[in-house]
């Protein structure tokens, strides 16, 4: 199996599924609502056949016209596209084995794209620092798992991080609605990041930020005289963290605190990994939630 896809993290993630909360526009036969109005027998438009189509909804009449295989598509019948958006900046170092951030992120993205795929909606990555990295148009062949995780495996953290306009660019270029997916430590200015997820929300998007966070960062629980290497264009400081650990633990409480809010008020989804918890156990906590709410 390609590295960063995880038998039993996939298990789990393929038993409680992902379904798009919001009206989304689709390509294909589905299982999520679209925005098309009228009855859900509503047809909407015909497209070709591709194999892996139940053949129920073949148009035999228009078949008899054309000689080619049609597909009927109605309303409440398409599925989505799920637009994954990794950082790999610099910042995302941050950690060892497991706990590193990037590694998580790769993991984290690798299953979700896995997990759609696999129940038959379409995929897209972009992977960013300052600029775009990597790119891959989406998909929804089984085939398009293996150049993702292919992708991941060849990505190393480079530069600093730019979110907000990038964001921008995306709500820009991408015109069907669906689902995006922003899976980043947010370690820039915070405002451009939530102006960049309004704008995909305005753009009638589902968003949902995975915000990847090591306990380090979180808790501070470092002692002794420690150097502070800034992985983003810093200068090195060397310092006794017990000094400086009241005011930075009230700073990141303080940006959580806004972040939050900032995510609640938009309705955009805001999920807070930390690469200290396995990720089958928190990724399965996160889709239950989702079941839930999708059930009220």
């Amino acid at each position: 199996m390609p590295r960063y896809l995880n038998p039993e993290i996939l298990a789990r993630a393929e038993a409680l599924g992902m379904k798009a909360r919001q009206l989304v526009e689709g390509l294909r036969v589905g299982d999520h609502k679209s925005p098309y109005k009228g009855f859900s027998v509503e047809f909407v438009q015909h497209r070709e056949y591709v194999p892996g189509d139940d053949i129920r909804h073949i148009d035999w009449k228009s078949y008899g016209r054309s000689d080619r295989y049609t597909i009927k598509q109605y309303e409440q019948e398409t599925n989505f596209i799920c637009h994954l958006v990794v950082d790999a900046s610099n910042s995302m170092r941050y950690g060892s084995g497991r706990t590193n951030k990037l590694e998580y992120a790769k993991l984290l993205t690798a299953s979700l794209a896995y997990m759609i795929i696999r129940q038959r909606d379409t995929v897209s990555l972009r992977v960013f620092n300052t600029g775009w990295v990597a790119e891959l148009p989406a998909s929804s062949q089984l085939g398009h798992i293996n150049t993702i995780t292919h992708t991941l495996e060849d990505t190393q953290p480079r530069d600093r991080t730019t979110i907000g306009p990038l964001l921008d660019e995306v709500a820009d270029r991408v015109s069907r609605r669906g689902i995006v997916c922003l899976i980043s430590d947010c370690l820039e200015d915070l405002e451009p990041t939530l102006a960049g997820l309004r704008h995909l929300r305005f753009r009638g998007h589902e968003v949902i930020l995975f915000h990847i966070l090591h306990n380090d960062e979180v808790k501070f629980p470092l002692d002794g005289n420690i150097r502070f290497i800034g992985l983003e264009g810093f200068e090195e400081l060397m310092t006794r963290p017990h000094l400086l650990r009241p005011a930075y633990l009230r700073i990141v409480k303080k940006y959580l605190k806004e972040i939050q809010r900032g995510c609640d008020g938009s309705g955009v989804d805001y999920v807070q990994m930390m690469t200290n918890r396995p990720l089958g156990p928190a990724l399965a906590e996160y889709l239950v939630r989702r079941l839930q709410v999708g059930r009220r």
